[in-house]
């Protein structure tokens, strides 16, 4: 089984200021974002990766190579992984969008909702390219890669709805915050959605045990009632 570790870029300019930034270039952390991706990098530090690919932005570029310190890795970028297309909405407001009538679209039923503008696409196209690229990367890396894609809230949201067999238009049910993981192990049948917005805490569950000590194969099946966890 493939395990990706979802992780949103840190804080940005742009989320301080209340700017949806979408493809806007050059968009940096600020320096909450900076010290978030820090601890992260450190956070990380012990969890054997296959690879780091991120969304070619900047934000998540600089909070991917604070994962790749140290590590004998190169960064790849996927431009699958880039943000959400938001067109005509893309470096506006939010304080201002919330009074568009797709804002309610977008609330209520996104995988309806298609941005505005040449550059725009729908939320529906984003989930597609996004769980495509994971999937992609899944069988390139192989059944047993622990592997990292650096991407940003909306895609992370759709891929996880994707993970937990929801509907499009439940992914705004799903929080995802700046500089974050949530995790997801694919295996022949479906996937487990391990986290989701994890902040904090002991990442030892994420690294694979020693080869003598695996399956031959890792099971698909759900245990009934829960099972001992991820540690016995």
């Amino acid at each position: 089984m493939t395990t990706v570790i979802l992780l949103r870029h840190g804080r940005t300019t742009a989320n301080a200021g209340g700017i949806l930034a979408g493809w806007t270039p050059a968009v940096q952390l600020d320096e909450t974002g900076q010290a978030q991706v820090r601890a992260l990098g450190e956070r990380l530090a012990t969890v054997p990766l296959a690879a780091v690919v991120s969304s070619p932005l900047e934000r998540c570029v600089q909070t991917a190579s604070a994962v790749l310190e140290g590590r004998d890795l190169e960064l790849r970028t996927d431009d699958r992984l880039g943000e959400a297309r938001y067109g005509d909405w893309t470096g506006r407001a939010i304080k201002e969008l919330v009074k568009e009538p797709l804002w309610k679209v977008v609330q209520q039923h996104p995988s309806a909702a298609v941005f505005p503008g040449p550059e725009g696409e729908g939320l529906a196209q984003t989930q597609t390219r996004a769980v495509a690229a994971v999937r992609a990367w899944n069988a390139q890396l192989g059944p047993d890669a622990v592997w990292l894609a650096c991407s940003h809230g909306d895609v992370i949201k759709a891929i996880l709805a994707d993970a937990l067999g929801l509907h499009l238009d439940q992914f705004q049910r799903i929080v995802v915050d700046p500089a974050s993981i949530s995790v997801v192990t694919y295996t022949d049948t479906r996937p487990f959605v391990v986290r989701v917005n994890d902040s904090g805490g002991d990442v030892a569950a994420l690294i694979p045990p020693p080869r003598k000590r695996r399956r031959k194969k890792a099971s698909s099946d759900a245990v009934v009632g829960g099972g001992a966890g991820s540690g016995a």
